[in-house]
This record gives structure tokens, C-alpha cells and sequence, in this order.
């Protein structure tokens, strides 16, 4: 069963996947947010589609640690997919991902066009490789 990482925000929503195994975050694809039930309903799809067991969305902290108003919006969109899809969904302090995947994808001379279009894919890919680390060691 895989895993299925969210990198919330107010227009976006980057959606990465794990392999079957748990070990490495795939890039799939950035949801244009339209509506909440037809935000929901992809993801819907993208679940069933890729058989995901769980579900890690990104939580947007302040550098002291504490939860601002773009935190306790995706805590919000967290709660209410969790009810929707019924699966374990897990937040995941994803301070400076968006900065590092942009750092990546600068490195990588991707156009700012370009840029523009995967940055959000890439953060869920970070939040989710994140997450697979941290419990790969947990597991040892």
C-alpha cells in the first residue's frame, strides 16, 4: 500500500505518492483548487487509483514552531479529508519545503516558467520523503 503527501495551499494542492514499499516519494501532479468537493473528488481518484493506506499533508509552521493561519488551514483541510476518504491522515511540519524544492529546482536550471508549474509537486514530494525517513528509522 502506498502513501499519499499533500503540499496544501490556497490556489494549489502538490500531490506525491511512495513507492510500494514506503521507501522513496514520487511527483504526480499539482491540483488546480477549484472547490472542495472537487478538490476532494480527485483525490478520490488519485487514492483509489494508486491504492493509498494513509495520507500525510504538509503543516505550514512558523520558524518558533507555532501554527499560524495557513497552518490551521490545512489542519482544517486535514480533518475534513480524513471524515471524507476515511484513512489515516497525518500532518507533517513542512517548514522551508517549498524554499528547498525551489533551491533544487534552481540548481537543476529549470526555467522559471517551469518552475512555476512543478514547484508545489515538489514540496509534497519533499514533505513525503520527509515522512518515509523518518519512519524508516523508527522502524529499524
Amino acid at each position: 500500500m502506498r502513501i499519499l503527501g499533500l503540499d496544501v495551499g490556497e490556489r494549489t494542492i502538490g500531490v506525491a505518492v511512495s513507492d510500494e514499499l514506503g521507501w522513496t516519494a514520487q511527483g504526480v501532479e499539482t491540483i488546480r483548487r477549484q472547490s472542495e468537493e472537487q478538490d476532494f473528488q480527485r483525490l478520490q481518484s488519485l487514492i483509489d487509483h494508486y491504492r493509498v493506506s494513509e495520507i500525510v499533508v504538509g503543516l505550514p509552521k512558523n520558524m518558533n514552531g507555532t501554527v499560524g493561519p495557513r497552518g490551521e488551514s490545512c489542519q482544517r483541510f486535514a480533518r475534513r479529508l480524513a471524515e471524507r476518504v476515511q484513512l489515516p491522515v497525518h500532518l507533517w511540519d513542512e517548514r522551508l519545503t517549498t524554499m528547498a524544492a525551489e533551491k533544487m529546482l534552481v540548481t537543476a536550471d529549470v526555467s522559471r516558467k517551469k518552475r512555476k508549474q512543478v514547484i508545489d509537486k515538489m514540496a509534497a514530494v519533499i514533505i513525503l520523503q520527509g515522512y518515509l525517513d523518518a519512519n524508516a528509522r523508527g522502524k529499524q
